[in-house]
């Protein structure tokens, strides 16, 4: 039978799993499976397994459960292995590269954050400061040819893109120093921003007030969107 897992952590790791129980309807039983240096949570994978609550639920409430015991390799949901002996293989073929993840992750949490900007107001900085596109602009609003209106179009898309670019990589560096670590995902329509930082569990407090300081400074046009703390999935 197919294999979920939920977690890597080392062999001496404490396993709080009592009372817990794994995906699936009726819920599946965790075990561990270890090999001289480490250890995998699993359980058996339930057919037809999808992100419903009840299950999500029951894979986070395992991470929380191990993460407070020390270091953690958190899985994603839906992870599947063909069964506990390739994962017993992927552990003693891995074992290197997954102790020197556990040591990097070790106090560490992960805050997720997306960042994205008031159309209009973006829309007006881009007129005031391009005079390429403001005269355009305005011989498009003075009856301008089909082709001007799609040159027009193509230079806003363009110069959005760009700023949207600037702003990320300005907001990232100016975050750093409160950070271990940071890894960029693509950002959602009208985001400029989708950025993971694992961050000390330690200095949380920090971090939080670094984004929180950052919001203020660029104002009631954008929104900040700060998720954690969460299991380091992002640098797993």
């Amino acid at each position: 039978m197919p294999t979920y897992i939920y977690a890597i952590t080392g062999a001496d790791h404490p396993m709080p799993l009592e009372g817990l129980h794994g995906v699936g309807d009726p819920p599946s039983e965790l075990r561990t499976v270890r090999t001289g240096r480490l250890a995998a949570v699993v359980g058996d994978a339930p057919a037809g397994l999808r992100a419903k609550r009840r299950d999500v639920m029951a894979h986070q409430n395992v991470l929380e459960a191990l993460m407070a015991g020390g270091a953690t390799l958190p899985m994603r949901f839906g992870l599947v292995g063909p069964g506990d002996d390739e994962v017993t293989a992927a552990l003693e073929r891995e074992a290197d590269a997954y102790e020197e993840r556990l040591a990097e992750l070790d106090g560490q949490v992960e805050y997720n954050l997306k960042a994205g900007r008031e159309e209009d107001d973006l829309l007006r900085e881009i007129m005031t400061e391009s005079d390429e596109i403001r005269q355009l602009n305005e011989r498009v609003r003075a009856q301008g040819s089909h082709d001007d209106r799609i040159a027009l179009g193509e230079l806003v898309a363009r110069e959005v893109t760009a700023r949207g670019q600037r702003e990320a990589e300005d907001v990232a560096q100016r975050l750093a120093d409160a950070a271990t670590r940071s890894s960029h995902a693509e950002p959602a329509p009208q985001q400029f921003l989708n950025l993971s930082f694992l961050v000390p569990r330690a200095e949380t407090e920090g971090f939080v007030a670094a984004v929180q300081k950052e919001a203020d400074r660029r104002g009631d046009a954008y929104t900040f969107t700060l998720t954690g703390p969460l299991p380091p999935y992002s640098f797993v």
